[in-house]
Parts: structure tokens; C-alpha cells; sequence
């Protein structure tokens, strides 16, 4: 992994947190699709200005997230489930086992001011199941692009089973070389993978977003964009003594800790830490395993490494004792949405 040196720490109480979500007491978009957001954390808010985050899973049962500006904005891959089947009579069939649907996701995204041609691209990282399994429902409800490599692109049309329509919808994009989606310049670049994988770098307004999920090590490409980022979406997939003491086989445990595996909490921890600076205000934890880690894990490894740096850290929450702190971290949820993030 490329570490390199950090920027030191600032001595004052940094900068507000820049969030806001209210909370009333309609919890239910519709009557066939109940929502469960984590509680304390739901988010009811126009979305008429900044930069705007939300997860919609983030985990091996499906990732998938909205980014956008008062313009609209893009999905980031699209591995959540896909609209509930319906049997000859037209009725849905029940598949309520907790995981968000695509459905559910648009709901949540109207409850917020975006409606689904609003949404003007998909970001595809890489072609495994959890990242593209409701890709092509995505596409026609939002009548967008998916915006992918050639080599993406390819890895999906020859390992996965989806419709060769997409095909249709695809955007080719090139590693580091930037594109523009609304008013939003993004650039991928490679991650280290057991497929051909990307991580984005979004910037809008003077604030940068960058995703770098899915990757064994931070290569020094990665590196460099992540750095840099104001918001940072990184992987930490697992803890390395759970996963070694844990019930994966042999050869699992050697494919997930190696290079073109997954991050490790402890080596995500210890790049945050030594590439923070004064401008870095959200870390997002993304792509926690539910057998080899959990959030308090998670949250406590990255917390304890920006600690040592004489860093204030607080927990995305904006209660008035959490705001004034150098950086915020938060743990997505694996299955359910997170709050909605106003970051600028």
C-alpha cells in the first residue's frame, strides 16, 4: 500500500459539521414499501441545495448509493435488489428479508426532492453481483446511462446474467480521464481487484467525493485521489483476527486478504490517518462483511488511529457535542438506508 506521509493535524476546533436530516413521524413511503432506516437518522429533506449523500446498502447483499446537486445526480453501482416479483395475478411476492430494493430506494429519493429522471448516470465499479444485480431495472426507470469501462463493460456481458440491452445504455469511460455528468467532473481510476474495478473522484462546487470500495491494497493511483478527498467512501470489509479465527475456508480467507482482495479495518484505519488534512470532513465506512467485522469494530478501529493523531472525531450524528470535531466517520448500513447527508 502506498501510505505516504500525513498532513498534520490543525490545532483548532475544525469546521461545523455540514449535515442535516429532520426527523417527522411518517415513516412509510407507501403501503407496499416500508423503508427502515436506522433510527435517529431518518431524513426528510428537500433536496434544493449542496451536495447530497445517501447509502442504500453496502455489503455483499448489494451496494448502491445517490449522489447528487439541485440539478440531480448519479447512482453508484446498483447491486441493491431488484423490484419485487409479481406472480399472473400481478400481485407482488413477498421477499421481505430486511434487504432494500430498488423500489424502496426510489421512495426514498422522491421523499427527498429527487425523482428518477433526476437521476442522469449509473457509475458501475465492477461486474459482481452485489454491485450490478439491479442494474438494468435502474436504467429503465431512470431512462439514464450506466457509465462503465470497456473492461467492465466486457467482464459483465461474459460472466454475468443480464440482458445484452444494456449494452444499449453504456457510456464508455477511461481511467483518469475526467467526464461530466450535470455539473459534476468525475474521474475513475483503478483499484486492485479480482476483476477489472474502478473507484470514482466526483467534484462539485469546490467539494470532492471519491469512492474507493472493493480492493485488496491502496495502490498509489488510488492513493492520490483518495487523499485528496473531502469525502472519502472507503472500504473496510474486514477484521483480519475475525477472519482468520473465523469459519471461511482456507482458500477464501487467502482471496480476501489478498492484494486483489478486500481492506482490511486496521490498513483502511492507518491510510485515513496518515493522509488526513484539514479539508477531509466525512469518512464513510463502506462494505463491512457480516461474518469478518462489525460496525463497532469498524468505527472503533478508524476512531482509535485519528485519535492517536491528536484528532477530534465525531460520529455523523449532529448532535450540537459532535459537530465541532476535525473529521466525522459513520458506518454504512449493510441492508438498510443511511441518513441523508447534506455535505455542502
Amino acid at each position: 500500500m502506498a501510505a505516504g506521509q500525513g498532513h498534520k493535524a490543525h490545532d483548532g476546533e475544525g469546521k461545523p459539521l455540514k449535515i442535516r436530516f429532520d426527523v417527522d413521524g411518517n415513516d412509510t413511503p407507501g403501503a407496499q414499501d416500508v423503508v427502515q432506516v436506522p433510527q435517529g437518522l431518518k431524513s426528510h429533506v428537500r433536496h434544493d441545495k449542496g451536495l447530497c449523500f445517501m447509502s442504500f446498502g453496502s455489503g455483499s447483499s448489494g451496494n448502491c448509493a445517490y449522489l447528487g446537486t439541485p440539478q440531480g445526480g448519479i447512482l453508484i453501482d446498483a447491486g441493491i435488489k431488484p423490484p419485487p416479483r409479481t406472480n399472473r395475478k400481478h400481485k407482488k411476492v413477498s421477499e421481505d428479508d430486511g434487504v432494500l430494493n430498488l423500489n424502496q430506494a426510489f421512495a426514498l429519493l422522491e421523499r427527498n426532492g429527487v425523482k428518477p429522471d433526476m437521476v442522469k448516470g449509473i457509475l458501475l465499479t465492477h461486474a459482481h453481483q452485489d454491485h450490478m444485480r439491479c442494474l438494468y431495472p435502474a436504467l429503465t426507470r431512470c431512462r439514464c446511462s450506466v457509465y462503465c469501462t470497456m473492461g467492465v463493460m466486457s467482464q459483465m456481458m461474459q460472466r454475468c446474467r443480464i440482458s445484452g440491452r444494456i449494452q444499449d445504455y453504456h457510456v464508455p469511460i477511461f481511467k483518469e480521464i475526467p467526464f461530466r455528468i450535470l455539473d459534476m467532473e468525475i474521474t475513475a481510476f483503478e483499484t486492485s481487484h479480482d476483476v477489472k474495478s474502478v473507484g470514482f473522484c466526483i467534484d462539485y462546487d469546490g467539494e470532492r467525493f471519491v469512492i474507493g470500495t472493493d480492493m485488496g491494497i491502496i495502490t498509489e493511483r488510488a492513493a492520490h485521489y483518495m487523499s485528496s478527498a473531502n469525502h472519502l467512501m472507503i472500504e473496510c470489509n474486514y477484521d483480519r483476527e475475525m477472519l482468520i479465527n473465523g469459519d471461511y475456508p482456507q482458500m477464501l480467507k487467502d482471496r480476501v486478504i489478498g492484494d486483489k482482495g478486500h481492506l482490511d479495518n486496521a490498513v483502511a484505519a492507518q491510510f485515513v490517518a496518515e493522509r488526513y488534512h484539514d479539508d477531509l470532513q466525512h469518512v464513510f465506512l463502506c462494505h463491512l462483511s457480516k461474518d469478518n467485522n462489525t460496525e463497532e469494530l469498524a468505527l472503533s478501529t478508524m476512531r482509535q488511529a485519528l485519535e492517536e493523531r491528536g484528532l477530534s472525531v465525531g460520529d455523523a450524528s449532529n448532535a450540537a457535542d459532535q459537530r465541532n470535531r476535525n473529521v466525522q466517520i459513520y458506518a454504512l448500513p449493510r441492508y438498510t438506508a443511511s441518513a441523508w447527508f447534506v455535505l455542502a
